[in-house]
Protein backbone atom coordinates (compact mmCIF):
# COMPACT_ATOMS: atom_id res chain seq x y z
CA UNK A 1 0.00 0.00 0.00
CA UNK A 2 1.50 3.45 -1.18
CA UNK A 3 1.99 6.05 1.85
CA UNK A 4 -0.88 8.71 1.81
CA UNK A 5 -0.47 12.20 0.57
CA UNK A 6 0.30 15.44 2.93
CA UNK A 7 -2.82 16.69 4.22
CA UNK A 8 -1.13 19.32 5.66
CA UNK A 9 0.14 22.69 3.36
CA UNK A 10 3.79 23.23 4.50
CA UNK A 11 5.06 26.53 4.15
CA UNK A 12 7.76 26.60 2.74
CA UNK A 13 7.54 23.55 1.17
CA UNK A 14 11.27 22.11 0.13
CA UNK A 15 13.79 24.31 1.98
CA UNK A 16 14.11 26.41 5.61
CA UNK A 17 16.63 29.60 4.86
CA UNK A 18 18.38 30.49 7.73
CA UNK A 19 19.95 33.90 7.22
CA UNK A 20 23.49 34.06 9.15
CA UNK A 21 25.74 35.61 11.07
CA UNK A 22 25.41 32.42 12.94
CA UNK A 23 27.59 33.79 16.51
CA UNK A 24 23.71 33.88 17.91
CA UNK A 25 20.34 31.88 17.22
CA UNK A 26 18.81 31.90 14.11
CA UNK A 27 15.22 31.71 13.92
CA UNK A 28 13.17 31.17 10.49
CA UNK A 29 10.10 29.61 10.32
CA UNK A 30 7.27 27.01 9.24
CA UNK A 31 3.45 27.36 9.08
CA UNK A 32 1.88 24.35 8.98
CA UNK A 33 -2.07 24.72 7.65
CA UNK A 34 -4.80 22.00 8.01
CA UNK A 35 -7.22 22.49 5.21
CA UNK A 36 -8.71 19.12 6.03
CA UNK A 37 -12.28 18.48 8.10
CA UNK A 38 -9.94 16.24 10.39
CA UNK A 39 -7.74 17.06 13.29
CA UNK A 40 -4.40 16.15 12.15
CA UNK A 41 -1.02 15.14 14.65
CA UNK A 42 2.38 16.29 13.57
CA UNK A 43 5.43 15.91 15.13
CA UNK A 44 8.61 17.34 12.93
CA UNK A 45 11.82 15.65 13.12
CA UNK A 46 15.62 16.67 12.29
CA UNK A 47 18.62 14.70 11.49
CA UNK A 48 20.73 17.08 13.43
CA UNK A 49 18.85 17.45 16.88
CA UNK A 50 21.49 18.93 18.23
CA UNK A 51 21.23 21.89 16.60
CA UNK A 52 17.90 22.88 16.46
CA UNK A 53 15.43 24.34 18.76
CA UNK A 54 12.54 23.59 17.43
CA UNK A 55 8.95 24.83 19.03
CA UNK A 56 6.37 23.20 19.05
CA UNK A 57 7.78 20.17 17.90
CA UNK A 58 4.53 17.88 17.64
CA UNK A 59 0.91 18.90 18.45
CA UNK A 60 -2.39 18.64 17.18
CA UNK A 61 -3.73 20.56 14.48
CA UNK A 62 -7.64 21.11 14.50
CA UNK A 63 -9.72 20.86 11.51
CA UNK A 64 -9.14 24.27 9.11
CA UNK A 65 -6.81 25.63 11.77
CA UNK A 66 -2.93 26.51 11.65
CA UNK A 67 0.14 27.11 13.27
CA UNK A 68 3.70 28.85 13.14
CA UNK A 69 6.47 26.46 14.39
CA UNK A 70 9.96 28.28 14.79
CA UNK A 71 13.14 26.53 14.12
CA UNK A 72 16.06 27.83 16.06
CA UNK A 73 19.41 26.99 14.41
CA UNK A 74 21.64 27.46 17.77
CA UNK A 75 25.05 29.07 17.14
CA UNK A 76 27.81 27.20 15.80
CA UNK A 77 31.48 28.26 13.61
CA UNK A 78 30.01 28.66 9.66
CA UNK A 79 32.30 27.25 7.10
CA UNK A 80 30.45 28.18 3.59
CA UNK A 81 32.98 25.00 2.18
CA UNK A 82 31.19 22.47 4.34
CA UNK A 83 28.56 20.47 3.05
CA UNK A 84 25.50 20.91 5.15
CA UNK A 85 23.19 17.58 4.64
CA UNK A 86 20.82 19.29 7.97
CA UNK A 87 16.93 18.26 6.95
CA UNK A 88 13.81 18.25 8.67
CA UNK A 89 11.05 15.92 8.22
CA UNK A 90 7.23 16.84 9.17
CA UNK A 91 5.33 13.35 9.99
CA UNK A 92 1.79 13.73 10.23
CA UNK A 93 -1.35 11.22 10.80
CA UNK A 94 -4.89 11.83 11.10
CA UNK A 95 -6.24 12.11 14.83
CA UNK A 96 -7.70 9.02 16.44
CA UNK A 97 -11.24 9.93 18.06
CA UNK A 98 -11.58 10.83 21.46
CA UNK A 99 -8.66 11.50 23.81
CA UNK A 100 -5.27 11.56 22.44
CA UNK A 101 -2.11 10.70 23.83
CA UNK A 102 0.82 11.40 21.55
CA UNK A 103 3.42 9.53 22.94
CA UNK A 104 1.59 6.25 22.76
CA UNK A 105 -0.13 7.37 19.36
CA UNK A 106 4.02 7.93 17.91
CA UNK A 107 5.23 4.61 19.28
CA UNK A 108 2.01 2.41 17.77
CA UNK A 109 1.31 3.73 14.63
CA UNK A 110 1.18 1.80 11.88
CA UNK A 111 4.00 3.26 9.45
CA UNK A 112 1.48 3.22 6.03
CA UNK A 113 -0.91 5.50 7.84
CA UNK A 114 1.93 8.30 8.35
CA UNK A 115 2.06 11.06 5.95
CA UNK A 116 5.70 12.67 5.81
CA UNK A 117 7.16 16.07 3.73
CA UNK A 118 10.72 17.00 4.04
CA UNK A 119 12.89 20.16 3.82
CA UNK A 120 16.31 20.99 3.16
CA UNK A 121 18.40 23.34 5.29
CA UNK A 122 19.81 26.21 3.74
CA UNK A 123 22.28 28.47 5.82
CA UNK A 124 23.06 32.23 4.02
CA UNK A 125 25.16 34.63 4.57
CA UNK A 126 24.24 38.20 4.82
CA UNK A 127 24.54 39.83 1.70
CA UNK A 128 28.26 42.81 1.52
CA UNK A 129 27.97 44.78 -1.62
CA UNK A 130 31.78 45.04 -1.26
CA UNK A 131 32.83 42.01 -0.66
CA UNK A 132 31.19 40.56 -3.70
CA UNK A 133 32.35 42.97 -5.63
CA UNK A 134 35.89 42.16 -4.82
CA UNK A 135 34.85 38.07 -5.44
CA UNK A 136 33.39 39.17 -8.79
CA UNK A 137 36.70 41.02 -9.64
CA UNK A 138 39.15 38.84 -8.17
CA UNK A 139 36.81 35.35 -10.25
CA UNK A 140 37.28 37.79 -13.49
CA UNK A 141 40.26 38.07 -13.90
CA UNK A 142 41.59 34.56 -14.41
CA UNK A 143 39.31 34.05 -17.07
CA UNK A 144 40.23 36.71 -19.20
CA UNK A 145 43.95 35.80 -19.28
CA UNK A 146 43.19 32.31 -19.80
CA UNK A 147 41.12 33.97 -22.79
CA UNK A 148 44.03 36.05 -23.96
CA UNK A 149 46.14 32.83 -23.50
CA UNK A 150 44.23 30.53 -25.95
CA UNK A 151 44.31 33.34 -28.84
CA UNK A 152 47.97 33.75 -28.80
CA UNK A 153 48.52 30.18 -28.46
CA UNK A 154 46.43 29.05 -30.90
CA UNK A 155 46.61 25.44 -29.55
CA UNK A 156 49.61 23.32 -29.58
CA UNK A 157 52.38 23.30 -31.44
CA UNK A 158 53.99 20.43 -33.29
CA UNK A 159 57.35 20.28 -33.91
CA UNK A 160 58.33 18.84 -37.83
CA UNK A 161 60.09 15.72 -37.72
Amino acid sequence: MAKPDQVLIIEPQHELKFRGPFTSPVTSYMKLTNPSDKKVCFKIKTTAPKKYCVRPNSGVLDAKALIDVAVSLQPFDFDPNEKNKHKFMVQTMIAPDGEINLDSLWKDVNPENLMDSKLKCVFELPVDPSASTQENNVDASPAIHEEKAKRVGDGPKSSPK
